[in-house]
């Protein structure tokens, strides 16, 4: 029988919206809004001294139902290089892992293995280079991971790839191997024109359907929009 569920990508910009003001709980009712099962996070930690999460964990168990993957990776953070990942409770982690890619400045993947009910669905979470040639050696080693994966089980992947060009860079390299969604314009919040946050499937996935999540709330907790699609696996 297929199964459906929905995504999600949001560059948080560790709590910092439109108004400077960093408001951690903001952001979780931004995500109460888009209503998704699992989300991939970008700058959910802060990048000096202990790098400590933006979304305090005990914020996260009181005002939503969504539980942080454990990365293992540092005692204070939720990601690994600002990368995380949210699934709803009661959606199963399998397994989990960081994974270290070629970079100018600090940048790593997440990735967990999920049972969405008696399916098993593998997803990469990721924030790309500003510079366009590691970007597409960033991408160029992330997409044979996941096709590595796609043979085992459906698999998806998401987040600020920082890439301008249509159809060239970082969605070449991806799109060798996975289709790449366009949602929309999410960057910057204010008056979106960058599609730079994208979600990309393999073939075992059907998009039902993909958008921008676009609020009041939303224009003002981030600079970027979170993105969506719903998928159904058979």
């Amino acid at each position: 029988m297929a199964r459906s569920f929905k995504v999600a990508s949001y560059n948080i910009h560790k709590g910092v919206g439109t108004d400077r003001k960093r408001d951690p709980a903001r952001i979780l009712r931004v995500l109460q809004e888009v209503d998704a099962d699992i989300v991939c996070l970008q700058e959910a930690d802060l990048r000096f001294g202990t790098r400590a999460s933006v979304l305090p964990r005990f914020l996260i168990e009181s005002h939503t139902d969504y539980v942080p993957v454990p990365l293992d990776v540092q005692h204070d953070s939720m990601g690994w290089h600002g990368n995380a990942i949210l699934v709803r409770a009661g959606i199963a982690v399998e397994s989990h892992d960081i994974i270290h890619i070629p970079c100018l400045e600090p940048r790593g993947v997440v990735t967990a293995t999920l049972d969405l009910g008696g399916a098993s669905v593998s997803v990469f979470g990721m924030h790309l280079d500003l510079s366009g040639l590691w970007r597409v050696r960033q991408a160029r080693a992330i997409a044979a991971l996941a096709d590595a994966a796609r043979s085992q089980r459906p698999t998806v992947l998401m987040g600020d790839l920082n890439e301008w060009r249509a159809n060239s860079g970082a969605f070449r390299e991806f799109g060798k191997h996975f289709t790449v969604l366009d949602p929309g314009p999410s960057f910057h919040s204010r008056r979106p024109v960058g599609r730079l946050d994208r979600i990309m499937h393999c073939g075992a996935l059907a998009v039902t359907d993909c958008g921008v999540h676009r609020s009041a709330l939303a224009a003002a907790a981030s600079d970027h929009l979170p993105v969506w699609a719903e998928f159904t696996a058979g």
